[in-house]
């Protein structure tokens, strides 16, 4: 009986593993440890006790073994696949080791994708280009995303980067900039400069694709433009 019940769920899992219930995924992966026997009620006491399945893949091990049903091998199991998800989460949400726009902008897009408001992340860069931190702000809003210029320059101070990438996102709209990004990559670029701090590029992402100021050649532009010594230099001050 249990034979016939795994092989219909299995087929199930590789016909559509999307349609199948939390309950039944984890009645699955439970199976090549609890080899004889119905897998479906520790499913659904485990779910019980945890709540989800990010409950019971983020439970230790002795939580595990509390519940009735898991013994050393399921519980050793369950363990494991919750480490290889974190690991995978990890390895997703991590950044390129070394700025380079088109892999960077393809993380961008990734890490944006699942967002339905503006949020601006910056990015600090060493000498040789390598990402060593990065912080996001939010508003909250659906079309605003937004950092203060007190906000910003404490960042800058804390972190003292070489060098400073920031992307935000469009997730309702295409990815040109609108004159709000110009002025605020503006006022990002004056800030830099103010704390020697070079300014890399301002990525947008949104539902068409990506915009770079540095790829179409206006971060470039806007350097110039936006130095505080140049500034100070044109009007005569030391």
């Amino acid at each position: 009986m249990h034979e016939g019940h795994r092989q219909r769920m299995t087929q199930r899992l590789v016909a559509d593993g999307a349609g199948l219930q939390d309950h039944e995924l984890l009645e699955i992966v439970l199976y090549g440890v609890i080899p004889r026997k119905n897998t479906n009620g520790v499913a659904h006491a485990l779910l019980s006790a945890f709540g989800s399945l990010r409950g019971v893949f983020s439970a230790e091990y002795g939580q595990l073994k509390s519940v009735e049903g898991v013994g050393d091998a399921a519980a050793s199991h369950l363990c494991a696949v919750g480490a290889c998800f974190s690991r995978m989460r990890a390895q997703e949400e991590r950044p390129p080791e070394t700025f380079n726009v088109e892999t960077f902008t393809a993380y961008l897009r990734e890490r944006f994708s699942s967002l339905t408001e503006e949020a601006v992340e910056f990015y600090c860069l060493d000498a040789h280009d390598r990402i060593r931190q990065s912080k996001r702000f939010t508003t909250g809003e659906r079309s605003r995303a937004a950092v203060s210029p007190e906000e910003l320059n404490r960042f800058l101070v804390a972190a003292a980067p070489h060098g400073l990438v920031f992307a935000h996102n469009h997730p309702h709209a295409n990815c040109a900039p609108s004159r709000e990004d110009d002025q605020f990559t503006a006022q990002v670029q004056m800030l830099c400069s103010m704390n020697n701090v070079k300014l890399y590029d301002h990525v947008i992402v949104g539902k068409d694709g990506n915009y770079s100021y540095r790829l179409v050649g206006r971060m470039e532009e806007i350097r110039r433009e936006f130095d505080v010594s140049a500034l100070l230099t044109e009007k005569g001050l030391p």
